[in-house]
């Protein structure tokens, strides 16, 4: 009879990672399989022949996201601060201006405007219960109306809802209309704020991992390598009162307790017998993913910084790129500036070749920093909706009525099936402190039911 493990995990970003270190603490027999040939999931990081790196996938870490601290600390992991110093710019209306702090230099009407957004905003998703956010008297108006019906009602100049839009885009990797506000307000709560969500000090974006987001992920593997099956897409979960048995090409392995983590979109690729419930098939069929690309330019130094710059841009819709900042390494021994490249904007960009991308990218941050910024020692780019086993970046998102009709179903138990991923925790969801989270919850499920 082949071996019955007490677990099996699907997926080996931070999620299925944090999952596979309980049950390897709790001395449970596991195994986990992973559809690519590397770990991360979401995170990942490309080296350079000559050892420079960038994060293309996930990569900061900010306050409050107490599970990611305690796991560097556990496993040596440093961290240090994202550069935050000097100017920012305003690319809007396609005329440049600098400023410093959170909120652009413009007129004082979209100022004032902007302000009001942010904190009606604010104001409401600290009315949502993170655990039922469905159960605000309001939430039904808000699971009817998208963030972008919100912004167009409340924004009263078209700066403010420039400026607006191309933050609150950065927030939620999509176009304003693919979610609601329900979903919108949720995203926020469970992240604390909106100032934290969009700041880099004591923010969402405050610190970066030394060495990259990646190896901190392979790090959490080291002691169960053993345990970890890679280049293993699951096709099917087949599962009886005793046993649940989980296939692929050239494979089947059997377990008392499958944990699932991976995004709702890879989900309906998986054949289940017997089938999901009615509701969770209905809910995976109505969540997309964003749509996120990473844009680099590699410099010998960070040269901006002696010009007086921080990295940071914000800019409207006439640019290809929402945001920049200065992703450069711990000991600044070379410049990285990363743009983000998102939704429309994502869509258009992706769609030309590589040699125009890195035109129109050089041709940008010429504009923004000068023309020692035309001449990297390296480009790369990366757009997360291109790769298979992701389908987009950050996470799975709840358009109108999702909320209200399906509840938690996502990550309700099925049997003896579990579900992680960030998309199934309740703090800090879409971010990597989610993904642990609802890992280590997932885990902390399947010992309940194997020591009830």
């Amino acid at each position: 009879m082949a071996q019955i493990f007490d677990c099996i995990v699907i997926g080996g970003g931070f999620s299925g990672l944090a999952a596979g270190q309980i049950l390897h603490n709790e001395q449970k027999s596991f195994l986990l399989l992973e559809a690519r040939d590397r770990l991360g999931g979401r995170t990942h990081t490309r080296h350079f022949d000559d050892g420079k790196y960038v994060d293309i996938g996930g990569q900061w870490i900010g306050p409050t996201q107490d599970r990611m601290y305690r796991l560097a600390t556990e496993h040596g992991i440093e961290w240090y601060e994202t550069y935050n110093e000097g100017n920012n710019i305003l690319d809007l209306n396609q005329v440049i201006k600098t400023y410093t702090g959170l909120i652009p230099k413009m007129d004082i009407a979209s100022l004032i405007n902007i302000d009001f957004v942010l904190k009606k905003l604010d104001r409401l998703a600290k009315k949502i219960e993170l655990s039922n956010p469905w159960s605000n008297p309001n939430a039904s108006t808000w699971d009817s109306m998208s963030l972008e019906a919100f912004a167009k009602k409340h924004c009263y100049t078209k700066n403010c809802y420039k400026v607006v839009r191309a933050g609150l885009e950065t927030v939620y990797a999509c176009e304003l209309n693919e979610v609601s506000l329900l979903h919108a307000l949720f995203y926020i709560r469970s992240g604390t704020n909106l100032n934290v969500l969009l700041s880099i000090k004591d923010g969402a974006q405050q610190h970066r991992i030394k060495g990259g987001m990646q190896p901190f992920a392979e790090k959490l593997a080291e002691k169960f390598q053993h345990s970890i099956r890679l280049n293993s897409p699951v096709k099917r979960i087949d599962q009886s009162k005793a046993v649940v048995s989980v296939s692929g090409d050239g494979f089947v392995y059997h377990a008392k307790h499958v944990i699932v983590a991976v995004p709702p979109v890879l989900i309906r690729e998986i054949e289940f017998s017997p089938s999901l419930p009615l509701k969770k098939q209905q809910l995976l069929q109505k969540l997309s993913m964003g749509i996120v690309g990473k844009v680099f330019g590699v410099y010998e130094k960070p040269f901006w910084r002696s010009n007086g710059f921080s990295g940071q841009v914000v800019a409207d819709e006439n640019a290809p790129f929402q945001t920049l900042f200065d992703s450069s390494p711990a000991d600044s021994s070379y410049g990285v500036l990363l743009a983000f490249c998102i939704a429309n904007r994502a869509r258009e960009f992706f769609s030309q070749n590589e040699q125009t991308r890195k035109k129109i990218t050089l041709e940008y941050f010429e504009r923004y920093f000068g023309k020692e910024a035309a001449q990297p020692i390296y480009y790369t780019d990366h757009c997360w909706a291109d790769e298979a086993w992701s389908k987009g970046c950050y996470a799975g998102l709840y358009p109108t009525g999702a909320w209200t009709n399906f509840q938690n179903e996502l990550a309700r138990p099925t049997g003896s099936i579990f579900w992680a991923g960030t998309e199934t925790s309740d703090v800090w969801y879409g971010y990597i402190e989610g993904a642990v989270r609802a890992g280590e919850r997932a885990a902390h499920e399947v010992l309940n039911s194997l020591n009830p």
